[in-house]
């Protein structure tokens, strides 16, 4: 089950990495698309003319750090699988940038339950950027269990905030 799991996984970010870093198309005449004679114009909010660095791009997923999960769970959730494709792309296209894969869990279960959950979000999370072109060379996953909440709280908008991994980029 966790293969199928995985080999859907792996095409979906396949897919949605091609689709997300895709480069002049031609139309049937040969022609770039978007290159025609005259003015072009491009919209105010489709990032085109963010100047910063791409990890703070607010347009990009590259600027989404924080992986949430199900209770219990370890299984990346659909909407984070273009986050994880962008970050893996971005990692496989810069060989000397590396990360810190953090896993975290909330508060329920032991403290050894935690930290091994923990870790397998961790690395979860490491293996999907290395589908995506990371070497292992630039991830290191650190399990921090419940040891550092990001809310407190004994409920579950608390416990959601808590069961997360987190993308650390050193300072730049």
């Amino acid at each position: 089950m966790y293969k199928k799991l995985l080999m859907g996984l792996l095409l979906s970010t396949t897919l949605a990495g091609c689709s997300m870093f895709g480069g002049d198309e031609q139309d049937t005449d040969g022609s770039m698309s978007g290159m025609h004679d005259g003015a072009s114009t491009s919209g105010m909010m489709d990032g085109s003319n963010y100047t910063g660095h791409p990890l703070d791009n607010p347009a990009s997923p590259l600027s989404t750090k924080v992986i949430y999960f199900a209770f219990d769970s370890s299984a990346v959730e659909p909407q984070y699988e273009a986050v994880l494709a962008a970050h893996g792309a971005y990692l496989a296209a810069n060989a000397g940038v590396s990360i810190i894969v953090e896993g975290h869990a909330d508060e329920r279960g032991t403290r050894e339950y935690n930290i091994a959950l923990s870790e397998r979000r961790a690395k979860t999370v490491q293996n999907l950027l290395s589908l995506q072109g990371a070497s292992s060379n630039q991830t290191e996953v650190v399990a921090m269990g419940e040891e550092k909440p990001a809310a407190a709280g004994h409920d579950e908008s608390a416990w959601h905030l808590n069961r997360r991994v987190e993308l650390i980029y050193p300072a730049r």
